[in-house]
């Protein structure tokens, strides 16, 4: 495995496990999707809105841009599901562009996060790892929040695991996506 594998493959299963459980909340009722709920934010318009903002913020500073704070200025930029999946689907695919886009000097280049009244410099592996993190804990409490609705939850817990290629097949084709592509980089 070469050194920027994991952070292709991180960048790829962050796109499927957004698409995924986006495409599940697509069955949502209004009511449901704003409906109050237990986690960090009060509901899955409000969780999902944030990774979203959150995203462009940190894949708008890995891209050399100075959005910065405004990335947050509206904290619920999108009122629909569906306006939350393709506008999720644009930033991750900009994620994908930076991540595919490194070599291994890449991944030690600092990038400047402008904070408002700082500018936070960071390693890009530090800052790709820590966006990974932030995704995976938020989806986690949209997972289980979509768990007390009419829908079930969709599986966000195996990490492309080469036996259930099979099961995903459908959803790489969705994204335009192969295991090749996946796991090669290319």
């Amino acid at each position: 495995m070469n050194d920027l594998l994991p952070y292709r493959t991180m960048a790829y299963n962050n796109a499927w496990a957004n698409h995924r459980l986006l495409t599940a909340c697509l069955g949502l009722s209004s009511d449901e999707f704003t409906a109050k709920r237990t986690g960090f934010f009060p509901s899955l318009r409000a969780t999902l809105n944030h990774i979203l903002i959150i995203d462009h913020f940190y894949v708008d500073a890995m891209e050399g841009g100075t959005l910065g704070p405004a990335a947050w200025a509206d904290q619920e930029p999108c009122a629909t599901v569906a306006a939350l999946k393709q506008a999720q689907a644009t930033v991750d695919g900009r994620l994908l562009k930076v991540v595919e886009a490194l070599d291994s000097a890449g991944l030690q280049r600092i990038v400047s996060v402008h904070r408002g009244t700082s500018i936070q410099r960071e390693r890009m592996d530090r800052l790709l790892l820590h966006l990974f993190q932030h995704q995976v804990h938020h989806r986690g409490q949209a997972h289980a929040m979509l768990s007390g609705t009419s829908v079930s939850p969709p599986q966000l817990d195996e990490f492309f695991s080469a036996g259930e290629a099979p099961l995903r097949a459908a959803e790489f084709a969705e994204l335009g996506w192969t295991e090749e592509q996946v796991w090669s980089g290319s």
